[in-house]
């Protein structure tokens, strides 16, 4: 089983089309979500001491999937508006090798 993976965006959006990409992105989250093969989970953040540096972040069952998505001619189109709004951009891709959750608390003993 090939292991998941993660890709992350760091881009660049000027303040007066931080909208617009937001609008951009909230489109392109739910039609990945709708049925993107392997997508499992993506987010989009802003730098807290920079207003015009974002991170975008997608999960995937395998870099394979995403790779796929990307090449294909519906992903070109999808993500055109958000490109628009990048004054910057640098994509990385990675694979998970270890991951921790919050822990779940032992429920306490009943007296």
């Amino acid at each position: 089983m090939a292991a998941r993976g993660r890709v992350v965006f760091l881009v660049r959006v000027a303040p007066e089309k931080a909208d617009a990409f937001l609008a951009a992105y909230e489109q392109v989250r739910h039609d990945v979500a709708r049925g993107v093969p392997g997508h499992v989970r993506d987010q989009v953040c802003r730098s807290a001491t920079d207003p015009e540096q974002w991170l975008i972040t997608s999960e995937w069952d395998a870099l394979e999937d995403f790779e796929a998505w990307e090449r294909s001619p519906e992903h070109v189109d999808l993500v055109r508006p958000l490109r628009a709004c990048f004054t910057d951009a640098r994509s990385l891709r990675f694979t998970v090798v270890a991951e921790t959750t919050r822990a779940t608390p032992a429920p306490l003993p009943v007296p």
